[in-house]
C-alpha cells in the first residue's frame, strides 16, 4: 500500500516525452495482412469466375478438412513423443516437425487458395527440414546477440519513471488469500 499524493501521467511543464522508435514489424505487418487478404479474395473471386462457386466451396471445404486431419494427426503424434520421452526420462527429440505440421494444417484451415498453398508446402519434409534449420539458427544467433542482462530484468524490483525525471523504487505485493 502507498501513500501521498497520485503521480500524474502528464508533466505540468518540460519537453514532450521522446516517443519510442516503431520497428519494421510493426510498420509493414498491417500491410503485408491487408495485401495478403485482397490476394485471397480476389484468387477466390478469378476461381469463381473461371469455374463456379461450387468449386470454391469445394476447394474451401476440402482444405478445411485436411487442415483439421493434419492437425489431429501432428498433435497425435507430439504427444506420442513426449509421453515415450517421459517414460525414458529424457526430452523430447527436437526437430520432430510436429509444429511445422500443425501450422501447416492452420494454414490449409484459413480460407484461401495462397494459404492452402503455403499449408501444403509446410507439409512436405524436406521444406520441413530447411525451415526448421532456419529458425534453430535464427533464435540460436538472437539469443547469442542478447544482453545478460536482458532476459534477468523482468524479475528485478518495479520501479516507477515519472515524467519529471526522479525514479520511485517499489515492490509489488500480491495478495494471496
Amino acid at each position: 500500500m502507498t501513500t501521498g499524493a497520485p503521480i500524474p501521467s502528464y508533466p505540468v511543464s518540460g519537453p514532450a516525452p521522446a516517443r519510442s522508435k516503431r520497428s519494421r514489424l510493426r510498420t509493414f505487418l498491417p500491410l503485408g495482412l491487408a495485401a495478403w487478404l485482397v490476394l485471397e479474395i480476389w484468387l477466390l473471386t478469378a476461381v469463381a469466375g473461371a469455374t463456379n462457386g461450387l468449386v470454391v466451396f469445394l476447394l474451401l471445404a476440402a482444405g478445411l478438412v485436411l487442415g483439421s486431419v493434419v492437425i489431429k494427426r501432428a498433435g497425435r503424434r507430439a504427444f506420442q513423443n513426449l509421453n515415450e520421452a517421459l517414460q525414458r526420462g529424457g526430452s523430447p527429440s527436437k526437430g520432430s516437425g510436429n509444429g511445422l505440421m500443425m501450422l501447416g494444417g492452420l494454414l490449409l484451415m484459413i480460407p484461401g487458395l495462397v494459404s492452402d498453398a503455403v499449408g501444403l508446402l509446410l507439409l512436405i519434409p524436406p521444406v520441413q527440414k530447411a525451415l526448421s534449420g532456419y529458425a534453430e539458427r535464427t533464435f540460436e544467433r538472437k539469443l547469442r546477440q542478447a544482453t545478460p542482462g536482458t532476459l534477468g530484468d523482468a524479475f528485478q524490483q518495479a520501479r516507477i519513471h515519472r515524467p519529471d525525471g526522479k525514479v520511485v523504487p517499489g515492490e509489488v505485493i500480491r495478495d494471496e488469500r
